[in-house]
């Protein structure tokens, strides 16, 4: 068996309360989805243990940590512990009403990512999937977007600390940048950060511009590739071929990380890009891919997705794709006409160029 997929039914606590976009039920309705729709032959469901504050130390100042814990404790309790809230997090990580355990669900996907990397570092799995992970705005210091603890930080320097690795690629396909994973980065050459989100002009956070290509020791190694509105299947496949597919292979990973759920779907309430459920099969297939190079060794981080009917196809789509499952996907919902052709692919094309430009000095396959 090579494949785990990391779940606990303590995910369902990561809630913001009625009201909010991101509710805990999705990990709950995903989880019966999977098993409904997969052999249990092909994977194996692990629990793990919540991260711990030394675990957390590893991404986060330690103020944060503890004005996170007692805040998010005590608005689950119903009490009034405003503080200093937004010297620590942005107002989208305020909860409505009485939310989940949150801090508690945000330390158990830290958790579920150190774990994910020791099965995978042991060999006992190939790949690994972290369901709830993915929390990529996250800062050191300050919440944003939904995100208390950034596990794809926390995955790529638990695996530099504790396995001496040097050369890891990070691939987020989340339709919104990844700020808070970039600026961890932005200065390492030991990190590939490989961004594909939705045009920054357009959409939260506002960053993620092609010219953004790190600094000091890491420039050249932060690929920002933002893809034009209503970018579809052809657009992300010809990003995949001309650029993540090529400095793979010159970058020679170690491991691969990838984060982002289903945000990139043709119809989510709070983008504008133009994937269908045969796009997220193909990025789980290119990922698989890719990951040839490094033996195999992925680890997948899902949380994303703002359309619930269509989350659970999508994430499926993507788990299928990269583990070779011959699972059947029939599409959700049906799909527009004006997305049955990818009228972005020339807008596309056109940052694939400039991309390239940016990065000819760094990258042999793009000079």
């Amino acid at each position: 068996m090579s494949l785990a997929v990391l779940y606990g039914e303590e995910l369902k606590e990561y809630d913001f309360g009625a009201g909010h976009p991101f509710r805990g039920e999705r990990y709950q309705k995903f989880y019966r989805f999977f098993k409904e729709n997969s052999s249990e032959e092909s994977y194996q469901i692990i629990s793990a243990e919540k991260a711990t504050d030394d675990d957390l130390l590893l991404i986060c100042d330690r103020e944060y940590i503890y004005f996170t814990r007692d805040y998010y404790r005590a608005a689950n309790l119903g009490l009034d512990y405003d503080g200093k809230f937004y010297l620590f997090h942005s107002v989208d990580n305020r909860p409505i009403g009485k939310p989940g355990r949150l801090e508690e669900a945000a330390r158990l996907i830290i958790g579920q990512a150190k774990e994910a990397i020791d099965l995978v570092e042991s060999r006992e799995f190939e790949k690994a999937v972290s369901i709830g992970g993915g929390m990529h705005h996250a800062k050191p210091s300050f919440g944003e977007g939904f995100c208390l603890y950034n596990d794809v930080a926390f995955t790529a320097k638990y695996l530099m600390k504790e396995y001496a690795l040097k050369r890891i690629l990070v691939l987020d396909t989340d339709a919104h940048a990844g700020n808070g994973t970039s600026e961890y980065f932005y200065h390492d050459p030991r990190v590939l950060f490989i961004d594909l989100h939705q045009d920054p002009r357009t959409l939260y956070p506002g960053t993620g511009f092609a010219h953004q290509i790190g600094e000091g020791e890491g420039k050249g190694y932060t690929i920002n590739v933002p893809m034009p509105i209503d970018a579809g299947y052809d657009s992300y496949k010809s990003v995949f071929e001309e650029i993540v597919e090529p400095v793979t292979k010159e970058f020679e990973p170690e491991i691969i990380i990838r984060n982002g759920g289903s945000d990139p779907y043709l119809n989510d309430q709070l983008t504008q890009l133009g994937l269908s459920i045969e796009g997220f099969r193909m990025i789980g297939e290119k990922v698989r891919g890719i990951a040839e190079i490094c033996h195999g060794k992925e680890i997948d981080l899902l949380a994303s997705g703002y359309n619930e009917n269509v989350l659970p196809f999508a994430w499926l789509a993507l788990i299928s794709g990269l583990a070779g499952l011959e699972i059947a996907i029939e599409e959700p919902e049906p799909i527009p006409e004006r997305y049955r052709k990818d009228s972005a692919l020339d807008d596309t094309e056109k940052v694939i160029r400039e991309v390239k430009e940016n990065l000819k000095d760094y990258w042999g396959c793009f000079g």
